[in-house]
């Protein structure tokens, strides 16, 4: 590699270590980035113009382990790089977009504990950006000789015209008045409400005087307001990181998907015309999650009218400007790639301190062929790990031969998770036992019904 410029051990580290666990880095990503250019430059586009305002949302779509989840880490580190605030979480079976036994509030502070900015990426910088507002607020004051809480009652004013709005403001002024008289208490009841930590609204207007809690019914329009918020403290926007959305395809009832399903479509409504102001989602997903017509996305119509694929697109022509962008699985050049660049992480930046050689990461892959085909490539994690931990044997025992060590690699064929069968609730047909689903008339069972067989 050209490049002679030294990698921190820090950063050597946390790329190396998370790699070899089969982890997304947290830090670091562009240090082993490999293709995607065009897919980038489309995100890159959405954040300066969420940065400018507006808002945007995308739906990245991928095969099981063709990088989504690095593609969104990719993202949330370029957005932080132009002064936006990030928040991310994966959907689970707790955490949902809609529920009412608790989960959508769940989700909503997992958000909150991951809410990063440029000088917190790790996480938790909620505390600081209510502080940033303050202080703003306290310069504002002193350079138009006014007191603090006419400032923050001015800006606070636009949140009031919005959904809960009002309440928002009174937690905000409540962190004010904490700050300016030096109560904690009231300081770290705002930061409570504000991460959803209040369960019942009688001890919320016990600490703050508010009649609302964040629940799982405001969900939305409170990432709404904290979008709106983000801006007053200095911020330029606010991007909302969700993976797994293969959770939602999964689940077994058929109306909690489509309650899901309509908050997702009410999301998409708003982000294409415009009205959440300074506010982007990116929403990772697999084909299945998308296209099923029975279970998923396309199930519900609307949303299959507005995420239809551009009849133009296909054989080689691309649109980057459609709100799905589907990632193709590496290829082995990529993977190739990618290797190299391990390799010179591994080494520190160092290229004169590299423990394998081009050919040696070729007879590498070609070993890896053999053992599970074209899946190392195409799946790379198991491939990752074991080149990992082959450059560790390596480090420490420089006097082995490579070629002794690669034939006693093992990789395993990685299987998708979200091709296992599905739970036993969703067997519709009673004498069905452990087959997969079939949706059969109990009453009228004629050939015709084959063609719903679900494998």
């Amino acid at each position: 590699m050209s490049n002679k410029v030294q990698i921190k051990p820090k950063d050597r580290d946390a790329v190396i270590q998370s790699l070899r666990a089969g982890v997304v880095p947290r830090s670091g990503q562009h240090l082993i980035q490999v293709g995607r250019v065009r897919e980038l430059e489309a995100l890159i586009q959405d954040l300066e113009r969420i940065a400018d305002g507006g808002s945007g949302i995308r739906f990245v779509i991928g095969e099981y382990g063709s990088g989504k989840t690095f593609f969104l880490s990719l993202v949330r580190a370029i957005a932080l790089k132009k002064k936006l605030v990030s928040a991310h979480a994966d959907l689970t079976p707790d955490r949902r977009l809609h529920a009412s036994k608790g989960q959508t509030r769940s989700l909503y502070a997992e958000l909150m504990r991951n809410l990063a900015t440029r000088s917190k990426p790790e996480g938790g910088a909620l505390a600081s950006i209510v502080e940033k507002f303050v202080s703003s607020t306290m310069m504002a004051g002193r350079t138009q000789n006014v007191t603090p809480e006419v400032i923050i009652q001015e800006r606070l004013e636009n949140l009031s015209e919005m959904v809960g709005g009002y309440d928002f403001a009174e937690v905000i002024a409540a962190y004010w008045r904490g700050h300016d008289t030096g109560n904690d208490l009231l300081k770290s009841s705002s930061v409570r409400w504000l991460r959803g930590e209040f369960s019942t609204k009688t001890d919320a207007k016990k600490a703050l005087g508010v009649r609302t809690i964040i629940d799982d019914t405001n969900f939305y329009d409170q990432l709404k307001l904290f979008a709106r918020f983000v801006k007053l403290a200095g911020y330029e926007g606010l991007v909302i990181c969700l993976d797994e959305l293969v959770n939602l395809y999964k689940l077994s009832n058929t109306q909690a998907r489509k309650s899901n399903y309509e908050q997702i479509l009410r999301i998409l409504n708003d982000s294409l015309q415009g009205i959440s102001e300074g506010l982007g989602f990116v929403l990772g997903g697999t084909p299945e999650f998308l296209m099923d017509t029975r279970r998923g996305l396309y199930s519900y119509e609307a949303l299959q009218s507005r995420l239809a694929e551009n009849t133009f697109a296909g054989n080689g022509i691309v649109d980057f400007s459609h709100p799905v962008i589907r990632l193709a699985n590496l290829s082995q050049e990529d993977l190739y790639v990618l290797l190299t660049k391990i390799r010179h992480v591994f080494a520190g930046g160092e290229p004169e301190k590299y423990l394998i050689s081009d050919l040696g990461i070729q007879k590498f892959m070609q070993h890896c062929f053999q053992k599970v085909g074209e899946a190392y490539f195409r799946t790379p994690r198991s491939t990752i790990t074991a080149f990992i931990n082959l450059l560790a044997v390596l480090e420490q025992n420089p006097n082995v031969a490579i070629e002794d060590l690669i034939g006693k690699i093992t990789i395993q064929q990685e299987v998708n998770p979200d091709l296992l069968p599905l739970e036993e609730g969703e067997v519709t047909n009673n004498n069905a036992g452990t087959l997969p689903e079939m949706l059969v008339d109990t009453e009228k069972e004629d050939y015709d019904n084959l063609a719903s067989f679900k494998l």
